[in-house]
């Protein structure tokens, strides 16, 4: 098979790629050119009509937009995040719709913390993960793991799967529980320690922190067990009957199927004005 030669842009660019490949973290899994005519897509600057502020959708599911905030594995607010907005196209957010109709009577809510991720954004995590001398959230977020392994161990990558709109990033919390959510921990413990010691957050206990740089974010790895295992189960089962499918190296990852734009990567900011009128 002739090999293909990745494509890289920058802002307010859509982009007509191959196949994501599976695996891969927050920036999400490498892939290649398509030989298709959309490889070379005009500029947008707002989202296409069957994109929706999730919120349009459901007002009662959670946001906890973490990238855009400075409570994520870099330390800042994240290009192409203007509002903490949860974008996604349509069939998507009506399927987080269903399963949270589900959870609710159950005295449950899901939380999201990212949805749709703009190909600036993930451009930002590149660059950072290039800048070996920028570790000062390792402690925290990806303690066992050598920032210069973070493309080979694939934790970052060229594109991202929530570039496409139908990939979202999501726990689930217990209706009426503490709202003190995203403040440091004091002192910073890693983001696999016991739930109460790590950073603040009303999830259930997944058994490890959102973003977490380690084989413990492995949906099903053998080490956790009992109720921490049983609550990512319960997150898995329930959005697996909506038509979302899990990424196995990260418990709260997951994609609806089929997505609407399998081969597209959108770059449009995270604005209320990029969904105005959907």
């Amino acid at each position: 098979m002739k090999k293909r030669t990745p494509l890289l842009v920058g802002a307010g660019v859509v982009l007509a790629l191959g196949p994501l490949a599976p695996g891969a973290h927050a920036a999400g899994a490498h892939t290649t050119v398509a030989p298709t005519a959309g490889a070379h897509a005009a500029p947008v600057a707002t989202a296409p009509e069957d994109f929706v502020a999730l919120s349009s959708i459901d007002a009662s599911i959670v946001q906890d937009m973490r990238y855009a905030t400075k409570v994520n594995f870099i330390g800042r607010r994240i290009d192409g995040y203007r509002q903490p907005l949860c974008i996604l196209t349509r069939p998507a957010a009506e399927a987080l719709h269903r399963a949270q109709e589900k959870l609710l009577p159950q005295g449950y809510s899901l939380k999201v913390y990212d949805c749709y991720r703009p190909q600036r954004a993930v451009d930002e995590f590149v660059r950072w993960a290039k800048d070996l001398d920028d570790e000062r959230m390792k402690p925290e977020f990806y303690p066992r793991v050598a920032k210069d392994r973070l493309f080979a161990d694939g934790y970052i990558a060229q594109k991202s799967g929530h570039s496409r709109g139908s990939t979202v990033d999501l726990t689930i919390v217990e209706l009426g529980s503490p709202r003190a959510v995203g403040g440091p921990a004091r002192p910073v413990r890693p983001c696999y320690a016991p739930q109460g010691e790590r950073r603040p957050d009303d999830s259930v206990d997944m058994g490890t922190g959102f973003d977490c740089f380690d084989t413990l974010a492995h949906t099903d790895d053998p080490r956790i067990e009992g109720a921490q295992r049983t609550n990512r189960q319960f997150l898995k089962g329930t959005l697996a009957g909506e038509g979302f499918v899990n990424l196995p190296e990260e418990w709260w990852h997951f994609t609806y199927k089929p997505e609407a734009y399998p081969d597209t990567y959108f770059d449009f900011p995270v604005a209320y004005r990029s969904v105005a009128g959907h």
